[in-house]
């Protein structure tokens, strides 16, 4: 996987050009050298799709191309150069036999073979009909191409049409935007609809968490809101929603916040310009010439009248505490004053992210909308952002997977069940327990109801015909039609994550570190002789700070890396199943689940990889759908099919529980639990980490080392 992964690194620097790769942050060049040398990355086609559907965008981004067009070019080039180099590996030529193919052929034969009566004696495919299936084949491609572009591009005309939100000085002391009404309200995206004729009310400085299965709509109802498409929010209501990062460019992280305050950025550009300008004509009224005939008509008066009302509005805003307050969100974020200062384009999609969100908490919007605000962030910056939360003085709605995170920053849970709405008082285990007690009583009634009606229409049914019992009857048909209908229960299908059990069970030793060092060429050395090894009954899971290497010990437990000094057992026999980001990033949006595990393990029957997908929760419908309608979490859950097909005795994951719903996550802690095989997970998320592990380890300064006590001692750790 090393020569691999330096094959592919060689293919990039020589398409990209040396002075386009030098000029990008290393760990995105490094990033998209081992995504294309990974061995489960699905190239598809050789025309370069493949590689433009997982890395378009992050290429783009990184300024590595110019515009998409440029994106596609390389990215074809890319395939062609890693096909020559045996890393794309080209398909399995399918040929026309001449004659049927006897499996038997040169057995004993023990009874005499019947004359064949099926169409399989005939040859399997005329050149005509092969030729036609090709060209349907490239044409249904196309089509999905063309309409995962057109999504694409009704994505991005969303997004831009997003009202701009910058700081609103103009309600300095109080906001004029109290609880929003929002009545009778529907949500429909590309024609089915999501959340129908609800009614909600958002009171003023409460903060609600919005829960819901995977696909309910959750992040289409947030869009929606800040569009302001739905009745009953005001005009003059600042909203900003949390979703994407914001773009590279040469603006420094800290003035990329900076200049969500519009009014003050213009304040100090006119300040600057007025200053220099007073200072030219006072040095002209000095040396008693003029410099600039255009500045003879300029009134000295007039200058310093304005540049004394700046002053003030400047003093009035609070200008001088701006960037004090700005770095200080930057630093809870986990940005060093030195990150602060490095241009945005320097930074990779997730730190992008992060500056979005510090953008946001900066501008302080009348509604602020969170989508996942946790999934980029390690636990320093989450157990800082829930600190920050807890202050915030207005209304915010977030959607996050973390049930511990919600248990601490809302006082409403807000749950997307049925195209329905439902508000409850209190924070998530409160809902969980509400829900719950309301299920009960929900179908307790019901069963009244249809007890009660039962007996009445037993009675009804046995003396219908009976006329001294007419009277009896009437009065019975009268009641039931005037009995309250009780609606049924109606629960969301069980989740389940089933990871399949090995069929062989390697003995030991599985996995060993021997005063194993790790570094980057040319950089420092990140790890010194780290002793430890994995089995199949290991539940670990590392924990700290982002940047500290989790993520290098897991490909260096993977081989996707290789240590520097030391040795790194790994036995022959293991097989490993590595999920991450770029797993899910890899997916062919174009393509259904089905057909896309049809690419991946070709020749495998199609029920098998239905059964397959389904243990993971991708049933039904939900398997044929094109991946690019599916959610974060229901892609997860995609990728969860893909790495696990080949039955791993060790499974490594790498924030497994980012865009997962709270039931999903649920599913994956039992799935885990119940898997026969070793488990080495990376996550913040404090209930997936005490359902399914059993020992913790601390990532820090260089070495790894056991915690000894549990997640809940971590976190009081890092917060004393």
């Amino acid at each position: 996987m090393a020569a691999l992964a330096e094959t592919s690194m060689g293919v990039v620097r020589e398409v990209l050009g040396d002075s386009v790769v030098d000029e990008v942050d290393e760990p995105i060049v490094s990033y998209i050298a081992n995504v294309l040398a990974d061995q489960d990355f699905d190239f598809g086609p050789p025309d370069g799709h493949g590689i433009f559907h997982a890395l378009g965008d992050l290429l783009i981004d990184a300024r590595c191309v110019y515009d998409r067009d440029h994106c596609l070019e390389v990215c074809t080039k890319l395939c062609e150069k890693l096909g020559s180099h045996g890393i794309v590996k080209p398909k399995a030529a399918v040929r026309s036999l001449a004659t049927p193919l006897r499996m038997n052929a040169g057995m004993e034969e023990q009874v005499a073979p019947k004359k064949p009566e099926n169409i399989f004696d005939a040859p399997l495919l005329s050149s005509r009909d092969k030729a036609k299936l090709e060209r349907n084949k490239r044409k249904e491609d196309r089509q999905r191409e063309a309409q995962y572009q057109m999504h694409v591009a009704e994505m991005e005309a969303l997004r831009a049409g997003m009202p701009p939100v910058y700081v609103n000085h103009s309600n300095v002391g109080g906001t004029t935007i109290r609880d929003i009404h929002m009545e009778n309200f529907s949500v429909t995206v590309g024609g089915r609809d999501l959340i129908q004729d609800v009614t909600l009310t958002l009171a003023f400085g409460r903060h609600y968490g919005l829960v819901g299965r995977n696909g309910t709509g959750k992040t289409s109802l947030l869009r929606a809101m800040a569009q302001h498409a739905i009745d009953g929010i005001p005009k003059n209501c600042q909203i900003l929603h949390v979703e994407q990062e914001v773009t590279g460019d040469d603006t420094t992280a800290l003035q990329c916040v900076l200049n969500a305050d519009v009014e003050r950025v213009q304040l100090m550009q006119e300040e600057a310009q007025l200053g220099q300008l007073l200072k030219d004509l006072e040095y002209e009224a000095e040396s008693k010439q003029r410099v600039d005939k255009s500045k003879g008509d300029v009134d000295k008066d007039s200058i310093s009248k304005r540049l004394e009302e700046i002053y003030k509005r400047l003093e009035f805003i609070d200008a001088d505490a701006a960037e004090a307050r700005a770095a200080s969100i930057l630093a809870g974020l986990s940005f060093t004053p030195e990150m602060q200062c490095k241009n945005t384009k320097s930074f990779s999609g997730g730190w992008r992210m992060r500056i979005a969100l510090a953008r946001a908490l900066f501008i302080e919007p009348d509604l602020l909308l969170l989508d996942e605000p946790t999934n980029h962030l390690d636990l320093h910056a989450v157990l800082w952002l829930e600190t920050y939360l807890l202050k915030w003085p207005k209304t915010f709605i977030v959607v996050s997977h973390a049930r511990e995170f919600l248990n601490t920053v809302v006082t409403d849970v807000l749950h997307l069940h049925g195209k329905k709405l439902h508000a409850y008082k209190g924070d998530y285990d409160t809902f969980e327990r509400t829900r719950e007690e309301h299920l009960k009583n929900q179908m307790k009634a019901f069963e009244t109801n249809e007890k009660a009606r039962g007996h009445m229409q037993a009675f009804i049914d046995k003396f219908r015909y009976n006329a001294k019992r007419a009277s009896l009857v009437q009065s019975r048909i009268k009641a039931l039609e005037r009995m309250e209908h009780v609606d049924a229960v109606v629960s969301d299908p069980d989740y389940k994550f089933e990871f399949p059990t090995p069929d062989d069970r390697p003995g030991p030793p599985i996995i060993s570190f021997s005063d194993a060092s790790f570094g980057y060429p040319g950089g420092p050395i990140l790890f010194k002789n780290l002793n430890f090894g994995i089995d199949l009954d290991s539940r670990i899971a590392m924990v700290g700070s982002n940047g500290i290497g989790k993520s290098t010990i897991l490909k260096l437990i993977s081989g996707d890396l290789q240590p520097t000094s030391g040795t790194v057992f790994r036995s022959p026999k293991v097989r490993m199943a590595v999920f991450s980001q770029h797993h899910v990033d890899g997916l062919d949006l174009t393509v259904n689940p089905l057909l896309y595990m049809m690419r991946c393990f070709p020749g495998v029957p199609e029920q098998k990889l239905r059964s397959h997908l389904g243990s993971f929760g991708v049933t039904g419908n939900l398997a044929l759908q094109s991946m690019y309608t599916l959610s974060g979490g229901q892609k997860s859950r995609v990728a969860f099919a893909k790495i696990t097909f080949k039955k791993p005795h060790i499974i490594l994951l790498d924030e497994p529980s980012n865009h997962l719903d709270l039931d999903a996550v649920e599913a994956l802690i039992q799935g885990l639990l119940i898997f026969q095989g070793g488990v080495l997970m990376v996550s913040h998320d404090e209930h997936l980490i005490t359902g399914s592990v059993d020992e913790l380890w601390a990532v820090t300064d260089g070495k790894v080392a056991p915690f000894p006590g549990t997640f809940k001692e971590y976190k009081k750790m890092l917060t004393t």
